[in-house]
């Protein structure tokens, strides 16, 4: 993703979307922030971006001198709130919590109503998510191998519940079963939240999902985890093994989180905004529930995001490829 400087937008660059219209935003017009701060998911309530957002707002409330408050956009595997952001005046007062699933996956699935490497300037990276297997726990499968077994059965009629197509969560599913050579029927839902509910009323055998979405219902002795999609286990979960440890080597699956603003959002509003969760991660009590969550801080300048992005976006386009997924 480009970050074009403010003086380049000034100019009138075209991006063929209705962003070259914006207005250029000054820090002397206002200094930042001056009212409430919008921070978009683009996802269900109840999904692990947005259980992150709720434990982030109240402290980078007070960090900014503003109200933060969490805006759920679902729709298109987090394009629909994205394009919301994208098309938001460029200063500082939305915010959008993009993921691996939104800046590296949707754009080789959707032709999306803005342009993905000129629609936003980031903040930077803030978090990450391991991603678990699951099965409801009456399910007779205990081990990543024992699935795989039992679903090669010829009347087994598996299905697994995404969060929508070219979610994370979705993409780690595929990349199983290409790995496993198996074939599951996929069923969609509008985000992680719905998604385990799938699994919970019996609708589907099994799902892809980030820690932070499941915890609970793991706990409540709901959902079974079958492996950890991260090259290692994880400190919080130490008895689920890794599908290295399973058989499946070189399967490794991480949501990404991170902080994106619409593009021309001033350096200095972007460092501030860095500077302010660096802080907020850094707190006693915003770790210990991160800890509890299996989230991980990994809150990184704004200036490393391009080439993380990049790099992302070209891994899962050769899974798409391969898979030949489309949005149907």
């Amino acid at each position: 993703m480009h970050r074009r400087h403010v003086f380049q937008v000034a100019l009138g660059l075209a991006t063929g979307t209705a962003l070259a219209s914006k207005p250029v935003i000054t820090q002397a017009q206002s200094a930042y922030p001056s009212r409430t701060v919008t921070l978009v998911v683009p996802w269900a309530p109840g999904g692990s971006q947005d259980t992150l957002a709720r434990v982030l707002i109240e402290p980078l409330s007070a960090q900014l001198g503003q109200a933060v408050v969490v805006d759920n956009r679902p729709g298109a595997s987090g394009t629909a709130g994205s394009g919301t952001v994208a098309r938001s005046r460029p200063d500082g007062h939305t915010l959008l919590m993009g993921s691996s699933s939104t800046f590296a996956m949707a754009p080789h699935l959707y032709q999306l109503p803005y342009d993905n490497d000129r629609a936003f300037s980031a903040a930077g990276l803030i978090a990450s998510m391991p991603i678990l297997m699951l099965v409801p726990s009456s399910f007779p499968a205990k081990s990543v191998r024992e699935f795989i077994d039992l679903a090669r059965r010829p009347q087994a009629r598996l299905s697994y519940a995404s969060s929508g197509v070219g979610s994370s969560t979705h993409l780690a599913t595929e990349m199983f079963l290409q790995m496993a050579q198996l074939e599951v029927q996929d069923v969609t839902y509008r985000g992680g939240g719905p998604a385990v509910q799938g699994m919970l009323t019996g609708e589907t055998q099994m799902t892809f999902q980030t820690a932070a979405t499941v915890l609970g219902f793991m706990k409540s002795g709901d959902l079974r985890a079958l492996a950890v999609a991260s090259p290692t286990r994880i400190a919080f979960l130490p008895d689920i093994p890794t599908f290295a440890e399973s058989g499946l080597t070189d399967f490794e699956v991480v949501e990404n989180i991170a902080l994106l603003a619409p593009e021309g959002t001033p350096q200095p509003i972007l460092q501030q905004v860095n500077a302010a969760v660096a802080k907020v991660m850094a707190l006693p009590q915003v770790q210990a529930k991160l800890t509890e969550l299996a989230i991980t801080p990994t809150v990184r300048p704004p200036a490393e995001f391009t080439a993380f992005a990049t790099a992302e976006s070209a891994k899962w386009r050769e899974l798409i490829r391969a898979r030949n997924i489309r949005v149907q």
